[in-house]
């Protein structure tokens, strides 16, 4: 199991990593929805991803099991901003995963809530890690793409860097489904994700942002293949059924209580598909 192997990394081999004590206690934060101080003395990506591990260790009690990943900082310029050079990795649970399309939530459901728009993909089979980066056999081993929002919980307070990030676990927390559309495994499907223009609007009318499927290192595939490469560099795959956030469509954005936000996918599918999410 993940978790399990998880658990058997050797986490006590980093010494700037922070205790499990300390990670404990931002898990406390989170569940509370308390924010909480930056971590101190992160200065590496493994560093990061060292706390990562032990947080979702104390996490999972509360949020559920791990169901698949999300990849973070896919767009240079986002990257520069947060100090590093490559994409960052997360771990999705239960949480990332329990809402539905027409969902209400508060808006007040973090310590430090915010919204993204994004979009998930699901594992068919294990041949993923074996598809390199020609898209149409990454689709083989996929077999669905899924309108997606994404609620993150950024807890820390001030500024932060790419470590600290990863140290909380690249914010995830909620999420809302909507309908999972059947995976085609041809260059058209490919060529739509690409071209595809995800927007978000509010119940207002206005427009929250826009982004086309390119925006998210250059094809959603293309994420799927990074993080394959990522995994493997710490002797994990990815399994049959866990699902892949694919971020980068939206920057985080803040609620407002009673108000809907609707991303939609225009060009994915042969009507735009939409998933929705309502604040209190």
């Amino acid at each position: 199991m993940l978790f399990a192997a998880l658990l058997a990394l050797p986490v006590t081999a980093q010494a700037a990593c922070p205790s499990q004590a300390a990670m404990d206690s931002l898990a406390e934060a989170l569940i509370a929805n308390r924010p909480s101080p930056p971590i101190r003395g992160l200065a590496t990506i493994e560093e990061g991803h060292c706390a990562q591990e032990r947080l979702v260790a104390a996490l999972v009690p509360s949020w559920g099991s791990i169901v698949g990943y999300k990849v973070g900082l896919t767009s240079a310029p986002v990257q520069q901003r947060f100090g590093v050079n490559q994409p960052l990795r997360g771990i999705l649970m239960e949480s990332s995963v329990s809402l539905r399309d027409g969902a209400e939530v508060p808006a007040r459901f973090g310590a430090v809530p915010v919204i993204e728009s994004d979009f998930l993909v699901r594992v068919r089979d294990a041949g993923i890690n074996d598809a390199g980066r020609d898209h149409v056999a990454i689709l083989r081993h996929l077999d669905a793409v899924i309108p997606y929002i994404e609620l993150p919980d950024l807890v820390l307070t001030g500024g932060f860097t790419g470590p600290q990030l990863l140290a909380i676990n690249v914010g995830a927390r909620l999420g809302v489904m909507g309908t999972p559309i059947p995976v085609e495994a041809t260059q058209a499907f490919a060529d739509r994700l690409a071209n595809m223009v995800v927007t978000m609007v509010d119940d207002r009318g206005q427009e929250r942002a826009r982004a086309t499927g390119t925006a998210a290192l250059g094809h959603p595939l293309n994420v799927v293949a990074f993080l394959v490469e990522s995994l493997a560099q710490d002797g994990q795959r990815l399994e049959a059924g866990q699902v892949i956030s694919v971020a980068g469509y939206s920057p985080t954005l803040p609620l407002e209580a009673g108000r809907t936000y609707t991303v939609r996918y225009e060009g994915l599918a042969a009507a735009p598909v939409s998933v929705s999410v309502r604040t209190r």
